[in-house]
């Protein structure tokens, strides 16, 4: 009886422990599940809730839309393109079968039951017949095993439009803007990246204002992978960037360049430059170099190409400083056009050094030592003006500091302040050395001249200008100072800078129709520290028409190998620029017209002198042919250029005549090129 209480009492025992075992057991699971559920809905909520938020919720970065660069004319030099990007999740685009190789749906519309394919088959056929391209590179990027696949880049929006409308599982699309430019003035202008964000020039310079605000779009995923806007998100819309007017004309643009890319490839020239300027008001009207690249595409672009030498690269300027000797021979030492002076028969000794000109000059007037641009004469008038006075002057005219144009990358050129002024450093710079100008401050200095004495600050920036069309900035024409006096101006527009190109070293400036001021510069270079080696600098620059100046033009051209006389080589192309500027200009020709006295003549008269047309584009012919009251009949394509007229340039005819022009390619028109 005891034996049996006792197994019993056992039993009930054994039962209680291993009770008290499941209950324990039990116990601890229900806590780890409710320490879980804290952990998950309390301590880590925010981990778990993004976590939760990257499966279904995703968002996107809208790029806003850059701002436009315009011309003068408001003609686009840069816009942004709306273009499209598709992007696909691999995973869900293999596991949701809903098209068969052909692109059909494979949903039987009797059973409504699905058939079973790969869809990355489809997807990458359905690609490659709206997008082209191979097959098998979307089906690489749709059978990878990790990451986004990429099945199209900055695609346009008219070619993305039909699969945009498409409803493809896994598959969806981001709308990016695209830069496009007119291509001209690259180096001035500059490029973007593939984020939007400027890399060089204007485009980075102006980054904050063309750049406006991106927006932000959030989207939820259903299951299927469709994705929706979130109902619940506040959505960013994005803020387009602001646009900006330059006071560069792009058809005069297109001429400078034109005649640039001409003139390196005939003299084989490591590169060149040339600036328009406006010299009442300062404004650019061109600014161009040589070697360039194309802006829509970035593989032609390197340092060297995006250079804007204009303002970047300084050098000896030679014969072209000279202005800055005349200027203080007239104010300081009186010094007139009909005075004496001594060319020393080509050599003067000095300071155990020679100064040279390159033909020998005896007792000549000051007049004709400008106009064969003598270098002993400048040499012996600075040394007449003093260190000071010279230094003076030349800080007067805008050298050795910069210009204020607000480009990026400008040079200030160089002025030896007067306590490192050395015995040779007032003769030389006489004539050009020991003195570093960048063209825009040679361009300036003469500018200065033209414009009655007054020094404008030169700007390339009209206004900018946001989405609601409000300015938000603008520029305007601004005296500097005084540099030299009205009188001196005219005085040596007139008797001196005139004189150079209707006799002397610019003959081959001259633009019929109009006068012309401006000097030759012919500057050797130092090479490897070193004058030795014959590098030259061959420039031009002047301005139009002289009785009341209106435009300036100064033409650099680096290293010509065939030839290196200014006149030979930079001067032509000052010529070309003028004459096809004023043929395709109407705004040009409106404010000559009302400031030219042989316009004028020309008006009063039945008869007008024929202008030199050899050289000109076909159209650009028949509007100066226009703007001089005669008739053209043309023999050829109107995209050639003049290579023969029936009437040869100087004469004079009565107005209405008709003058037949022969064009032909420019590979055919040697003299022109």
């Amino acid at each position: 009886m005891n034996e049996k209480h006792n197994i019993e009492s056992l039993d009930d025992h054994e039962f209680g422990k291993r009770l008290g075992i499941v209950v324990a057991v039990f116990a601890i699971f229900v806590i780890a599940i409710v320490v879980m559920l804290l952990n998950i809905q309390v301590i880590n909520v925010k981990k778990y809730k993004q976590k939760a938020v990257r499966q279904y919720e995703r968002v996107i970065t809208e790029s806003a839309q850059r701002g436009v660069i315009l011309d003068r004319n408001s003609r686009m030099l840069a816009e942004s393109i709306e273009s499209v990007s598709f992007y696909a999740n691999p995973a869900i685009v293999r596991h949701t079968p809903l098209f068969n190789e052909k692109g059909k749906s494979v949903i039987d519309k009797v059973t409504r039951k699905q058939k079973v394919y790969d869809n990355s088959i489809a997807v990458a056929n359905l690609f490659a017949r709206h997008l082209g391209g191979s097959k098998g590179l979307y089906l690489k990027e749709l059978r990878r095993r990790t990451g986004m696949a990429v099945l199209g880049r900055k695609i346009p929006m008219a070619k993305a439009l039909r699969l945009m409308h498409e409803n493809i599982p896994g598959v969806w699309f981001d709308k990016e803007n695209q830069r496009y430019y007119l291509n001209v003035a690259a180096q001035v202008i500059g490029s973007t990246d593939i984020k939007n964000n400027g890399i060089s020039g204007l485009e980075l310079q102006l980054n904050k204002e063309l750049k406006g605000v991106d927006g932000t779009r959030i989207y939820q995923r259903s299951a299927t992978g469709n994705r929706y806007p979130s109902p619940d998100a506040k959505q960013q819309d994005p803020v387009k960037g602001n646009s900006v007017q330059l006071t560069i004309d792009a058809d005069i643009q297109s001429i400078v360049e034109d005649e640039l890319l001409h003139a390196v490839n005939k003299f084989h020239a490591d590169a060149a430059s040339s600036i328009v300027m406006e010299v009442r008001t300062g404004e650019i009207i061109a600014m161009a170099n040589n070697p360039s690249f194309d802006l829509n595409q970035r593989s032609t672009w390197s340092p060297e190409k995006s250079r804007n030498r204009a303002v970047t690269d300084s050098y000896e300027p030679g014969s072209t400083f000279k202005l800055v000797m005349a200027s203080a021979a007239t104010e300081v030492l009186k010094r007139k056009a009909e005075d004496r002076v001594s060319g020393m028969s080509g050599i003067m000794p000095i300071y155990n050094l020679f100064i040279r000109d390159h033909e020998p000059l005896g007792n000549i007037t000051f007049r004709e030592a400008i106009m064969k641009s003598s270098n002993i004469v400048a040499a012996k008038t600075a040394l007449a003006v003093g260190s000071e006075k010279f230094y003076a002057y030349t800080l007067n005219l805008g050298f050795g500091r910069k210009t204020g144009i607000g480009l990026v990358g400008e040079s200030p050129g160089r002025v030896r302040p007067l306590a490192r002024w050395d015995r040779t450093t007032l003769p030389w710079m006489g004539y050009g050395y020991q003195v570093m100008a960048t063209p825009l401050q040679i361009l300036q200095a003469y500018a200065t001249i033209a414009n009655d004495g007054k020094l404008m600050r030169p700007y390339i920036i009209r206004k900018v200008v946001n989405a609601e069309g409000k300015i938000v900035w603008e520029s305007a024409p601004k005296i500097v100072r005084t540099a030299v006096l009205p009188q001196t101006a005219r005085y040596l527009g007139k008797e001196y800078f005139k004189a150079v190109v209707d006799s002397g070293t610019a003959k081959s400036a001259a633009v019929p129709g109009v006068t012309v001021a401006g000097k030759t510069g012919t500057a050797r270079r130092a090479a490897g520290g070193s004058y030795s080696k014959p590098v030259y600098v061959s420039s031009f620059v002047g301005y139009f028409p002289v009785e009341n100046p209106r435009y300036a033009i100064i033409v650099v051209v680096e290293n010509p190998k065939t030839a290196y006389y200014a006149a030979t080589v930079a001067a032509p192309v000052f010529s070309g620029i003028a004459s096809r500027m004023m043929a395709c200009s109407e705004e040009m020709q409106k404010k000559l017209s009302f400031c030219s006295p042989e316009q004028a003549l020309l008006d009063s008269v039945s008869t007008v002198t024929v202008p030199q047309l050899m050289g000109l584009q076909g159209r650009d012919a028949e509007r100066l042919l226009k703007w001089y009251n005669l008739e053209v009949q043309f023999s050829g394509d109107l995209d050639g250029f003049v290579v023969s007229q029936s009437i040869a340039p100087g004469q004079r005819v009565e107005k209405k005549r008709m003058i037949r022009v022969t064009l032909a390619g420019r590979n055919m028109n040697k003299k022109s090129s």
